[in-house]
């Protein structure tokens, strides 16, 4: 159990929360919601210990197994080694034997000592530390041959596969995930469901998969209003409730407010006549029933609008036999498809198998981008009449040009548009008032994606490619850009992990894997299906 008394947490004159004491039992699974900046990422160090309360106290179990965020902390050690280390206990036991076992003579004490870490490493099961390991590193996808390893020669996104089986190592009593579908494919991520629906101790976890906290939490504690509030279910089932409460609330003020009228009319009409005692009486019932304000919730909805300067013509894209290799593998086989004007396909696939590889073939020689003919090495792609095309890359590196305020960035797109209407867009996308004028140098993640959504919008493309957009937004903004998609009359190619996004959005699936593409027409729900009936 962890257990919170009292914690407050501010920045500045920003209050996160305020005087919060709740508790996270065993055998629940608790999502922790709240949109970007109301406090998550605070509340879980305060949870893990790597950040004390301003105020208040957190209390949590020995055996903890937190996913750590610092991907280059164990460039050092082998992949293997990495993941026992998560459970510290046994790790330093296996340490200190084998630097016993490495002197050329043992003491009498030394024997000693070297009993009682046999007994510790027992009882952490580490004689078959190794194997555990593995298990946990196979169902992420690391194959055998990475185990031994250094972390160094690993990509960011198996990093994070490894650090995610070192927080799950050892049968913690409690664990503390932040975005762990980071980096994941779906295969991956429907493991991680499985593993934690198992799991018996104290989860809790940040994310911005809203199908992902469906399927795993049991209670969802959501940070708003400067204090935590638990919601039994879901994500869905929290924002029912939540939406609940505040109707009832606002509507308890609203017949208050009528009362209060109607006794403050009755007070100026007799206030100076006989029925003063009356009056008196009206005072102090106004005095009661005088609104409580309402908290302000700290939730921001963008509002994301993709339109069309002109359609394109009634076919999108052709292509024939491209092909493109990568270090002697070949990705992207051989493809050919016809899309037409209006399609909305969703690239689905395990991580590293190759679905930006061929959204950059397809892109190489593209009307209005940059032409990079090394990202593909056969076929051809040809682009249909009046094609404009709106690219979001997964890689954001050197997308927005520094030595700008955002204001500056977004309008050279479009010089012909007013200041006004650049600032209305930009504070669509959350930028109000003055962090229009924020350096392009200081932006988050978040905020350089809603930018990149941001020019998306002012250029009004008729082709829409989007490579994992949702890495950087919260789940207020993953809800916007799903019903922008749906809306949006144009062509869409779209790259994510997000099962909700792709069931919304999708009218056709491209399954890349060892190569090939298959090509299916239909709705992601119609995809998975038919691909559970093939493989019974």
């Amino acid at each position: 159990m962890i257990s919170v008394s009292g914690v407050s947490m501010r920045f500045g004159n920003k209050v996160l929360f305020d005087d919060v004491t709740t508790m996270f039992q065993p055998g629940r699974r608790y999502g922790l919601t709240g949109p970007n900046g109301a406090g998550k990422s605070t509340f879980m160090k305060l949870l893990t210990g790597e950040q004390p309360p301003q105020r208040g106290t957190v209390t949590r179990p020995a055996r903890l197994g937190v996913l750590r965020q610092d991907q280059y902390a164990f460039d050092e050690f082998r992949v293997i080694d990495t993941v026992i280390m998560g459970n510290a206990p046994l790790w330093a036991a296996l340490q200190e034997r084998d630097a016993l076992y490495a002197k050329d003579a043992l003491t009498d004490a030394d024997g000693m000592r070297l009993g009682e870490l046999e007994g510790v490493i027992g009882e952490h099961d580490g004689y078959s530390a190794e194997s555990d390991a593995a298990v946990l590193l196979a169902g992420l996808d690391i194959p055998d041959d990475v185990h031994e390893r250094k972390m160094s020669e690993l990509q960011g996104g198996q990093k994070v596969r490894v650090l995610l089986a070192q927080a799950l190592f050892g049968r913690p009593e409690a664990l503390l995930l932040d975005e762990p579908t980071n980096h994941l494919d779906l295969d991956s991520i429907h493991w991680l469901v499985d593993f934690l629906q198992r799991y018996d101790g104290t989860l809790v976890v940040i994310s911005h998969d809203r199908h992902f906290l469906n399927a795993v939490c049991t209670h969802t504690a959501d940070i708003d209003y400067q204090t935590i509030i638990t919601y039994t279910g879901g994500y869905d089932e929290m924002v029912l409730a939540k939406t609940q409460i505040r109707a009832r609330l606002e509507s308890q003020n609203e017949q208050r407010e009528k009362k209060i009228a109607q006794l403050q009319d009755f007070i100026q009409r007799f206030s100076a006549g006989t029925r003063s005692s009356q009056v008196q009486s009206r005072r102090k019932e106004v005095e009661r029933l005088q609104t409580t304000d309402l908290a302000r919730s700290n939730i921001q909805r963008p509002y994301i609008r993709f339109q069309m300067a002109r359609p394109s013509g009634r076919l999108a894209m052709e292509c024939a036999g491209v092909s493109k290799a990568h270090e002697g593998l070949q990705v992207v086989d051989g493809f050919e498809a016809v899309v037409n004007r209006g399609e909305k396909i969703v690239l689905v696939g395990r991580n590293g198998v190759g679905k930006t590889t061929l959204i950059k073939a397809l892109l190489a020689d593209a009307p209005g981008m940059t032409p990079s003919p090394g990202d593909i090495d056969s076929g051809s792609v040809r682009w249909g009449h009046e094609v404009s095309i709106g690219y979001f890359a997964q890689d954001h590196t050197g997308a927005i040009q520094h030595g700008l305020t955002a204001v500056e960035w977004l309008h050279q797109f479009d010089p012909d548009a007013s200041k006004q209407d650049i600032h209305g867009l930009l504070g669509q996308m959350l930028f109000s008032g003055e962090e229009g004028f924020k350096p392009t140098s200081a932006l988050s993640g978040g905020e350089t994606a809603r930018l990149l959504f941001c020019r998306i919008m002012l250029q009004k493309p008729n082709v829409l490619i989007l490579d994992e957009p949702t890495n950087h937004l919260d789940l207020e903004s993953i809800n916007a850009l799903s019903v922008a998609l749906q809306k949006y009359e144009g062509t869409v190619f779209l790259v994510t992990h997000d099962e909700d996004l792709m069931d919304a959005v999708a009218t056709r699936v491209w399954k890349v894997a060892h190569g090939h593409v298959h090509d299916f027409k239909g709705t992601h729900e119609e995809f998975e299906a038919a691909t559970s009936a093939t493989s019974k």
